[in-house]
């Protein structure tokens, strides 16, 4: 029994210090392999302009995973109406770890460039607004399809997260 406690013991440890290890190097997401902590400068002045997102391909995002850790990955952004929108389809079956994670708590992280920006993310309902988005969307990105089946979750970039 107590070879088993100095094993538990051990591995626990170890798994203490790999996240302590990751909490300062970051980890941020690669490709298509997910991350946790997204590292770099955090911008807390008010942007009131992202039109400087237009010619970045893809931003990062983290959210905060159900059981507490960090999980971050690669996105891509676009400008509608002058504001800053994120669109994930979601094929038929499938999920994805980031949007469940926004629609219980859509606190987030983004990493543009080097820069971070903590936001809070609304959902679009508004019809309107989503098609006014998904053009957007096919105008930055026209080799991205939508599968017919899919569920498109757009949210909208509103303001600081806290």
């Amino acid at each position: 029994m107590k070879t088993l406690f100095k094993i538990v013991g051990a591995i626990v440890l170890c798994l203490v210090l790999l996240l302590v290890v990751f909490r300062i190097t970051g980890l941020d997401p690669n490709g298509g392999r997910p991350g946790l902590w997204l590292t770099g400068n955090v911008v807390t002045a008010p942007v009131t302009d992202w039109s400087f997102t237009e010619t970045i391909p893809y931003i990062k995002i983290q959210t905060q995973s159900w059981y507490g850790l960090p999980h971050s990955v690669t996105i891509n952004c676009m400008i509608a109406n002058g504001q800053l929108y994120l669109v994930s389809p979601v094929p038929a079956g499938q999920h994805r770890s980031w949007d469940d994670n926004v629609m219980r708590d859509p606190h987030v992280r983004l990493k543009i460039g080097n820069n971070l920006y903590d936001r809070t993310l609304t959902v679009v309902t508004d019809p309107s607004e989503r098609q006014s988005v998904l053009q957007a969307r096919h105008k930055k990105y026209p080799e991205l399809r939508i599968p017919p089946t899919a569920t498109v979750n757009i949210f909208h970039v509103i303001s600081n997260g806290v």
